[in-house]
């Protein structure tokens, strides 16, 4: 297929971009780098330099491009920098999928995948999580995303555009190739790791007298290698509507702080810290609905794996990109 992948210089995207290139497709990066690298476009895919804020680019891309299907990451992702600066979170996330999704209706493209999240849920009901949960967003970014799932199912609705929604937990991992390099870094895999690399001094864990084994939050870490192959699944003709991606397990911030020291080989001091407002004490999907629609299973489900790749990349790269 001929596809166009917005915001393909960021972590997850440069992956995708990846997979779409070694599965066979023709692959266009649109990305204005303002928080992607250029050096993690694969160089396989061409690539425009362009933002989603001015609806002339990617006007002009789509019909220059004419793709028959579009991968959409383009968003800017830090829960807590949006409920300090809420604006910039509707103007990129929600304005950019508005002109993406006219420029796609313009241009007569009809399948569009969008990198949703978890985070639209709120504090779930239950656990495991499952599409059928109302979603209730606890922050400005879960709103930004879940105000782009309605503008895209209204353009389904009435313009035909099939839209898949896919609700990430967290990611995690690397490739040999790309790996993950946020500025400033908010995961807590890439955070441990920097202790390591000697980067840091110490991790901080937010509380450890929650209602766990350990006592720290559970959370459902997702190989960026498994996202990516959804996406790749989702371009199945026919498919529509929302899919949470996960392992449907958990593991503890403890439990990836040892791991982390076992794979390193370093002893990573930690530093117990008051709890942060607003952390659930899990966080676990119920994939089944990804697994049986898309017929998507994780190839990459234990820490250790997961861990192990992270690790790998960024002693390959430890400044990133900037490499």
């Amino acid at each position: 297929m001929n596809i166009l992948v917005a915001g393909g210089a960021g972590y997850i995207g440069s992956v995708t971009t990846q997979m779409l290139c070694d599965a066979g497709h023709d692959v266009t990066v649109f990305d204005n780098l303002e928080r992607g690298h250029r050096a993690a476009v694969d160089p396989r895919a061409k690539f425009i330099q362009g933002d989603l804020r001015e609806p002339e680019a990617i006007t002009a891309a789509l019909k220059d491009i004419k793709p028959e299907a579009v991968v959409h990451f383009a968003a800017y992702i830090e829960v807590g920098e949006s409920m300090v600066d809420p604006l910039p979170f509707f103007e990129n996330n929600v304005s950019g999928s508005l002109n993406l999704i006219t420029a796609m209706v313009s241009a007569d493209c009809k399948k569009l995948i969008f990198s949703s999240t978890c985070a639209t849920y709120g504090t779930p009901e239950k656990i495991p999580m499952d599409e059928t949960l109302p979603q209730k967003p606890e922050s400005v970014y879960g709103e930004s995303k879940l105000i782009c799932e309605k503008i895209f199912s209204w353009a389904q609705r009435i313009h035909g555009v099939e839209c898949v929604f896919l609700r990430y937990f967290n990611a995690c991992g690397a490739t040999a190739e790309y790996g993950e390099d946020h500025n400033p870094e908010s995961h807590l895999i890439p955070l441990v790791l920097q202790v390591a690399l000697g980067k840091r001094e110490k991790i901080y864990i937010f509380g450890d007298d929650y209602d766990t084994p350990d006592g720290t939050c559970i959370r459902d870490y997702i190989h960026v290698r498994d996202l990516a192959r959804a996406h790749i699944l989702a371009l199945k003709p026919g498919v529509s509507g929302a899919f949470n991606l996960g392992n449907g397990g958990g593991y503890s911030v403890k439990e990836v702080i040892d791991v982390t020291r076992e794979i390193t080989g370093h002893p990573i001091p930690a530093e117990k810290q008051p709890r942060r407002p607003g952390d659930c004490t899990r966080l676990i999907s119920d994939s089944a609905k990804a697994k049986t629609v898309l017929g998507w299973n994780p190839e990459y489900p234990d820490l250790h794996s997961i861990i192990k790749s992270a690790w790998t990349w960024h002693k390959g790269h430890p400044n990133g990109y900037e490499n």
